[in-house]
């Protein structure tokens, strides 16, 4: 990241970008620029060049001079060549479904603009230039979720992009949904004109699958840590025993997720009395059940998970995954399989894993607080006593059932999509990653860990304001404070949706519970 002028911005020119600046691109709207230095304009033109003297000699350069997929032994002339680049972006507009995300479309329009920089693609930093500008302006193309199986690549959604760049189909601007020429034109820039081999460029890769695992990897952070919130308030509120997250016994299972956790929520449970003196005592109460004691053992798990997706996504994303590609030094053309996202596909079919498992603790621990034969001493649904109309009420029985849905929906979605390939475009890709898809299991299972997360912080909340001692433990009554910034306790019955929603965007959007583990 360097500073262009006053401002901030992140600069591209072909070296490797952190993960923490494709987020903050995705989200916080940081500025992109394409980088002016000799070297890396040198390398661009050098692969450029490549192209244009493999075409004037007749060498066969996939999906310039010949057919795609299947038909690649189909040749066409150089006049040809030169005009044929964007019907693949026709073809492929293909594309069902909802759209995806803005945040998610912005990642992968970044990956796309990290994978060309590299210099193997044979484009032009015109094309980089269009992108970011894009970016910049807050331009975002409506890009329809389904049709892509992950190799080669993201075809389908990545040509909604591409077709965006030349003023076609529709954009994100401004809060709307528009035509493309519209919002170029209230943009004060002019539809892309492409060069050969570019349009095939913006299509063949990993980048629509990138983006929507870098957003699902932040996500999953946050989920992680309003989990170890929720889970220390519900310790405190049944009267849990916190020598279960004693270091020693990290020692002994040395994990690095796992002690993480466990430093994170005993460091929760710091209390200015002795903890023996918030601690159910009875004989039967010396283990918790193993939704509580094995928090560490099970959030643990999705903290190391992240500590290997992270830098699969961050590697995937700074990679040059076009074909063909160019060796600069010496021009060759070079036809690979680049474009198969099974990195991805791994990364994201585990981290759904590990987020379902964490959503599927809360939902236990949800259980625990809302029964009566388990919550030692708590209230029944956690309704509060209020007089003659305490049996009236039920407090958060109707909450325990939809976090039990909803963590059962998560749990469904664990099927790695990466084990269903399969064979399609007349037996060429015959073995597909399902990257995409894995991606986007993994986001709606975040938005269902989420819900579970949010259900779980009410719910404690609720359990620690009935025990009224929370002011022993300071940082959980930070905790606790910070969530009634956005939910009142529940006195008498009530709706409850919008303060889910309103909890799932403390988790996703604000810093809440966002911290290292």
């Amino acid at each position: 990241m360097k500073k262009i002028g006053k401002k901030a911005a992140l600069v591209i020119d072909g070296g490797p970008v952190r993960f923490e600046e494709i987020l903050a691109v995705a989200i916080d709207g940081l500025p992109v620029r394409i980088g002016r230095s000799r070297a890396f304009l040198k390398r661009m033109e050098a692969t450029e060049k490549a192209l244009m003297t493999s075409l004037r000699k007749g060498v066969a350069v996939y999906g310039v001079n010949t057919g795609y997929g299947k038909s690649c032994g189909n040749r066409i002339d150089l006049a040809a060549a030169m005009k044929n680049g964007p019907n693949i972006l026709k073809f492929h507009g293909c594309g069902t479904g909802e759209s995806i995300g803005i945040e998610e479309t912005r990642a992968a329009m970044l990956a796309r603009i990290l994978c060309l920089a590299r210099g193997y693609s044979g484009v032009s930093v015109a094309l980089l230039e269009q992108m970011a500008a894009f970016l910049n302006e807050g331009i975002t193309p409506v890009v329809p979720c389904e049709g892509s199986v992950g190799a080669s690549g993201d075809l389908t959604p990545m040509s909604y992009i591409g077709a965006a760049l030349a003023g076609e189909r529709e954009v994100f601007y401004e809060g709307f949904v528009m035509p493309a020429a519209k919002a170029l034109k209230k943009a004060g820039l002019k539809p892309y004109v492409y060069r050969p081999k570019e349009p095939l460029s913006m299509v063949n890769g990993t980048t629509t699958m990138t983006g929507i695992a870098a957003v699902c990897i932040e996500r999953a952070y946050r989920i992680l840590g309003a989990a170890v919130y929720a889970t220390a308030l519900s310790v405190h509120a049944m009267k849990g025993n916190a020598h279960h997250y004693h270091p020693v016994i990290s020692e002994a299972k040395p994990f690095p997720g796992q002690t993480g956790v466990a430093r994170k929520i005993a460091r929760l449970l710091d209390s200015k009395v002795s903890a023996r003196r918030l601690e159910d005592d009875a004989l039967e109460t010396l283990q918790d059940p193993y939704s509580l004691r094995c928090a560490p053992q099970i959030l643990g798990v999705l903290a190391d998970a992240l500590s290997w997706i992270v830098p699969w996504v961050e590697i995937e994303a700074n990679s040059s995954n076009d074909n063909p590609i160019f060796d600069p030094a010496t021009g060759e053309v070079l036809m690979g399989g680049n474009f198969y996202g099974g990195h991805i596909a791994f990364a994201m079919d585990g981290l759904k894993a590990a987020l379902a498992s964490a959503a599927d603790t809360c939902d236990r621990q949800i259980a625990l607080l809302v029964n009566p034969n388990t919550n030692r001493g708590l209230p029944g649904d956690l309704v509060r006593k209020n007089g003659a109309s305490q049996g009236l009420r039920h407090g958060f029985k109707a909450m325990s059932i939809a976090s039990s849905a909803l963590a059962a929906e998560a749990l469904k979605a664990t099927m790695p999509a990466a084990s269903f390939s399969r064979s399609t475009e007349s037996h060429n890709q015959d073995k597909v990653s399902m990257g995409t898809i894995a991606a986007r299991d993994a986001e709606r299972v975040c938005t269902l860990a989420e819900r579970v997360a949010a259900i779980h912080l009410l719910a404690a909340a609720q359990a620690c304001d009935i025990r009224q001692n929370i002011r022993v433990r300071p940082l959980l009554e930070k905790a606790l404070r910070n969530i009634r910034l956005v939910s009142d306790p529940v006195i008498e019955d009530r709706p409850l949706d919008e303060d889910i929603e309103r909890m799932c965007a403390a988790i996703r959007y604000t810093d809440f519970f966002r911290g290292k583990i």
